[in-house]
């Protein structure tokens, strides 16, 4: 069957299945029992000890690895001995970044508990969801979030709290990562609960294991010997997480930058200049970010104030990158690379990505199949498996995909089928060169009459005007055509740009059926902590207007 396979796209013509045209990388042995702090301090350098790993760019707060290891080590003695914490309960946390968030994730999954944060900005309501599906029996908060929780069967732990402290300090001769546990962890063991954002309808708890996360980080560690991911800088990698600890990206990123002995620059609350500070402050270079970031590098003028020359790389995901966007970038910044990448939490945040910045030539592409991936474009009418150059549905089978949905068996029978593959909601199509190219979230295309048009789309040519600050286009309902397009624009400062231009502008460049119809002006686009415009609360604000003008 192998030599069905081009080698080009990676698309078998027997199976109608792309593969991945990485090296295939061999994981460990599934019945090796342990856990992804285990796997990732396994892979640490020896010369990490004195090298500080996190810094908190709001306080000052350094963590060096020695300290790291040690606080891992004194977290979960102290955890098994005070709370009688095992394998498989359920941790809730509720923090801002912090240098205590990394502590506590390798901790708790070290003793084979499962970690489950959630955005300390939920409300009451959403964080009762969330809490229904994941059961936890113990929380982590600080301080201003912890009364939201309600009452568990050990409490909530305020990490701000000195008591919390004092569980960092103890002393212990054993040598870490060997945790004393009556049941030892496996890699089938759940690792975490990730709550995906919920665009598409309630947020549902994601489960992934440590073979999950091993998975993904074995891919990584072939890049990171290959000097294919980041050219090793001079000096040492710094990385500024702009991206929330608790969304999948910046788990994962996070501990991945463990692995691999770099550091790592947090702030408690994120600001654009606050992050121009900090690059410049923290000779940063690589940071993992959402497309919206890209899109205020390009229009902000604060970025001449600071000097940003320390800056390799952006790692950017979690949404499309148009190529005007990008075009944009590099001519502003010429000196930093931008590689894209495509995941989902179903997927642990990986699927694809460009390994080098050859690969990210190609505009639009989110890269080629990510290491022992499979994927299917599926035709989301006939069901069809389609080739090169079709667009359909993605669909997605490997190492890295979720076990499931917790509390939610008929998502789950949903989205992941018999055969083990991932229906994941995304219009998208593969080249011929294996590179995939995404075009939209399948249920937020807009039918105009017999017509699919994609928001994204639209959303690139509007981001291409310098007097727009930022946009977003959704579906509104009309009695003739069934839904017309409707761009949401925020005007950039000093600009008095109207609804006649910016329809003429787009009209000029798109067919008759793809044309705007419609345009609101807005302080500001709704969007999730990993860069995702919220559509619905957009739909809603427009449905809710017109009715109320009838």
């Amino acid at each position: 069957m192998a030599d069905t396979v081009n080698p080009q796209s990676g698309f078998c013509s027997s199976t109608r299945v792309f593969h991945s045209l990485r090296p295939h990388v061999l994981l460990p042995p599934l019945a090796a029992p342990f856990s992804v702090t285990d796997y990732a301090a396994s892979l640490l350098p020896p010369s990490s000890s004195s090298t500080t790993f996190a810094v908190n760019a709001t306080t000052g707060v350094c963590l060096t690895y020695s300290d790291l290891i040690s606080q891992i080590r004194s977290l979960a003695l102290s955890l098994t001995s005070c709370y009688s914490l095992s394998k498989g309960d359920v941790a809730f946390i509720l923090s801002p970044p912090s240098v205590h968030v990394p502590v506590l994730y390798l901790s708790l999954m070290s003793l084979g508990v499962i970690v489950s944060p959630a955005n300390p900005l939920s409300s009451p309501s959403e964080l009762a969801h969330m809490v229904r599906l994941c059961r936890p029996v113990i929380a982590f908060a600080t301080s201003s979030s912890a009364d939201k929780l309600p009452q568990l069967r050990h409490g909530t732990i305020l990490i701000d709290s000195p008591d919390f402290g004092s569980m960092l300090s103890l002393r212990s001769t054993e040598i870490f990562p060997t945790i004393p546990s009556p049941n030892r962890v496996k890699q089938s063991d759940p690792a975490a609960i990730l709550y995906s954002s919920g665009t598409t309808g309630r947020v549902k708890g994601v489960l992934l294991t440590h073979r999950n996360l091993v998975a993904l980080l074995a891919g990584y560690k072939t890049d990171d010997a290959d000097g294919e991911l980041i050219q090793e800088p001079k000096p040492h990698p710094i990385s500024l997480f702009t991206l929330p600890l608790f969304h999948v990206f910046g788990f994962f990123m996070l501990i991945r930058a463990f692995a691999f002995g770099e550091t790592i620059v947090l702030m408690e609350k994120f600001d654009f200049v606050g992050m121009l500070k900090a690059v410049e402050k923290y000779r940063v270079t690589y940071m993992p970010v959402a497309p919206p970031l890209i899109v205020a590098f390009v229009k902000s003028d604060a970025t001449s104030h600071y000097d940003l020359s320390s800056l390799i790389l952006l790692g950017c995901g979690g949404a499309p990158l148009g190529k005007e966007i990008a075009d944009q970038f590099k001519e502003k910044f010429p000196h930093v690379e931008i590689i894209q990448g495509y995941g989902m939490t179903e997927t642990t945040g990986g699927a694809t990505r460009a390994k080098e910045p050859e690969e990210s030539a190609p505009h639009g592409s989110v890269g080629r199949l990510a290491e022992n991936m499979e994927a299917k474009i599926v035709d989301p009418v006939t069901g069809d498996a389609l080739g090169p150059g079709q667009r359909g549905e993605l669909w997605l089978r490997g190492p890295t995909i979720m076990k499931g949905y917790v509390g939610d068996d008929k998502a789950t029978a949903e989205t992941l089928d018999a055969d083990g593959w991932l229906r994941t909601g995304d219009l998208c199509y593969f080249d011929f060169k294996g590179f995939l190219y995404i075009v939209d979230r399948l249920k937020e295309l807009i039918k105009y009459k017999a017509y699919q048009v994609a928001p994204a789309e639209l959303e690139h040519l509007l981001h291409t005007l310098p007097e727009i600050a930022d946009a977003a286009v959704i579906p509104y309902p009309d009695e003739e055509a069934g839904e017309i397009p409707m761009a949401y624009i925020v005007r950039k400062p000093g600009s008095s740009i109207s609804e006649s231009q910016v329809m003429d502008f787009i009209g000029k460049q798109v067919s008759p059926y793809k044309k705007i119809r419609r345009v609101a002006f807005i302080s500001s686009i709704p969007k999730s902590p990993a860069g995702k415009i919220m559509r619905r609360e957009l739909i809603n604000h427009a449905t809710s207007a017109a009715s109320s003008r009838l």
